[in-house]
């Protein structure tokens, strides 16, 4: 028979099957028209010429009268052969391979990535709008065509976990995570020969200052895959104020965006902090053209050409779209306040006072040494003020690491201690921050640093602390009016307190 084309339905080693596309020309990849993913197998062209493996027209008896059911069966079968053509059928060939419903809006970036050749997008959304589903939508689709075989994303390091488990659990993409601590474990794994971590797994999330490193760099930008997903994409722009930090970033992506075959995906809800240098910086990745565009004066070429590559909408804009109303949550805003009982002020004062000896010292020094005592003092104060759990769990925790990295700016640790500018944040206890900032200090400081730790265990679980006390008030209250509220923290050992103290404290009612 003539070549068959993807998608067509052949009929080999007695059963039926679906042609799928395939990366090698010189193979057939084959799913069984009623089997899973996992029973896709491979046959070779010469085979099948050879009439050893032959792939012929699948035929279909007409029904007979005979067959005739009632309208049950026919609905099961209707929607059977629906649900299962889906994954075929349609503009778009992802949708039966994954496990999330898009909402119509985030098929926005879909249409527009499948009009461009490569694809280069700035998606810059509104927090809470889905940006990582329209880009893995992308990614999945452009896969499912045979158009890519491979993905990375390149991300901080705090959000690769959350990637790859967004990649597994909702489009099937199984990953591996590469940055400092996975390496070994990823490189034993290897087979025998002359591979390389970033080439030989097929879908890879990847720690961007991993990657922007004078050690890896050279070998990620080899091996990198075609298409490249970067997210917090504004940690990567280019300005005068921009630090060494994320002056590296940009050079990574500058040298990635150098490939005219490279498909490049840029997410970001903050594309434009203030400096427009910054975001034409990120456009000129997408296209070098948009590097030296005048924002405030394009003409109508300009714009529209600008807009096959830009997506930026707030939650205002699709709230209602095409018929279907997205409810996103609308804030209801109050402050309740506490007063911090003796004991928990005496803890603060100390600390507070403790905090700003460190800052004062720390004048003297120069460079990294300076930065790690300004780092120690905040993520002491935020951790205090967070829970007594999260501060014993801060101070005591004892991490066996390395030294740390001297050439370390501050978007390293501001990620532990500031509230987060996007979707995602830390959420672990800055426990590594205070440890290498220990290392800064005298014996004299390391013991109230360890009086601290006691006093807060002594305050953790009774009255003292006022703050679960009011907590404990305020929930109860919530629960007597049938509402389910849902408690937000800050760092992990406080969500783990809050749990208990709430379990410990309303089970006795």
């Amino acid at each position: 028979m003539p070549a068959a084309s993807v998608g067509s339905i052949v009929r080999c080693r007695n059963r039926e099957w679906i042609v799928l596309p395939s990366a090698n020309e010189d193979l057939y990849l084959l799913r069984p028209l009623a089997g899973s993913d996992q029973e896709v197998c491979g046959i070779h062209r010469r085979l099948a010429d050879l009439g050893l493996d032959r792939l012929e027209p699948a035929s279909f008896p007409l029904p007979l009268i005979k067959d005739i059911g009632d309208a049950v069966g026919v609905e099961l079968l209707f929607n059977a052969a629906r649900l299962t053509l889906r994954d075929g059928a349609g503009p778009f060939r992802s949708l039966g391979r994954i496990s999330v419903r898009p909402r119509p809006y985030q098929f926005v970036p879909l249409l527009m990535a499948l009009r461009l050749d490569p694809v280069r997008m700035l998606i810059a959304d509104d927090v809470g709008i889905g940006k990582t589903i329209e880009a893995l939508l992308i990614t999945r689709e452009l896969l499912d065509r045979g158009e890519i075989d491979r993905v990375c994303v390149l991300c901080p390091p705090y959000l690769c976990d959350q990637w790859q488990r967004e990649l597994w659990h909702h489009f099937r993409l199984e990953s591996v995570v590469i940055r400092s601590g996975t390496v070994s474990r990823l490189e034993r794994d290897l087979p025998p020969g002359d591979h390389s971590i970033f080439g030989y797994y097929p879908h890879i999330v990847v720690s961007i200052d991993y990657a922007k490193s004078d050690h890896h760099r050279a070998n990620f930008l080899q091996h990198c895959p075609k298409f490249v997903i970067v997210d917090e994409a504004h940690g990567a722009a280019d300005h005068a104020g921009a630090g060494r930090t994320q002056q590296q970033r940009h050079e990574l992506l500058r040298a990635l965006a150098a490939d005219p075959e490279r498909h490049l995906l840029l997410l970001t809800a903050t594309p434009h902090s203030g400096v427009e240098a910054g975001l034409l910086s990120l456009l000129g990745l997408i296209k070098a053209d948009f590097g030296n565009l005048n924002l405030q004066q394009l003409s109508d070429r300009q714009r529209a050409e600008l807009a096959r590559h830009f997506v930026q909408r707030r939650r205002a804009d699709v709230t209602h779209w095409l018929g279907e109303e997205t409810p996103f949550p609308a804030r209801d805003a109050g402050e309740k306040t506490y007063s911090l009982s003796s004991k928990y002020h005496q803890l603060f004062d100390g600390v507070y006072r403790f905090s700003r000896e460190l800052v004062r010292s720390g004048e003297t020094l120069t460079g990294w040494r300076r930065r790690i005592r300004y780092w120690s003092a905040l993520a002491l104060l935020r951790c205090v003020m967070s829970s007594p759990a999260a501060a014993v769990a801060a101070i005591g925790k004892r991490l066996k690491t390395e030294r740390a990295d001297e050439g370390q700016d501050d978007t390293a640790y501001s990620p532990y201690i500031y509230e987060a500018t996007d979707e995602d944040t830390v959420d672990t206890p800055p426990a590594h921050i205070l440890e290498e900032g220990e290392g800064q200090l005298t014996d004299a400081e390391r013991r109230r640093l360890r009086d601290f730790q006691r006093l807060a265990a002594t305050i953790s679980g009774t009255d003292d602390d006022t703050k679960i006390v009011e907590c404990t008030r305020l929930v109860r209250d919530l629960l007597r009016q049938g509402f389910h509220p849902i408690i937000w923290c800050r760092y992990i050992a406080t969500s783990d307190y809050v749990r208990d103290q709430l379990h410990t404290r309303l089970s006795q009612e």
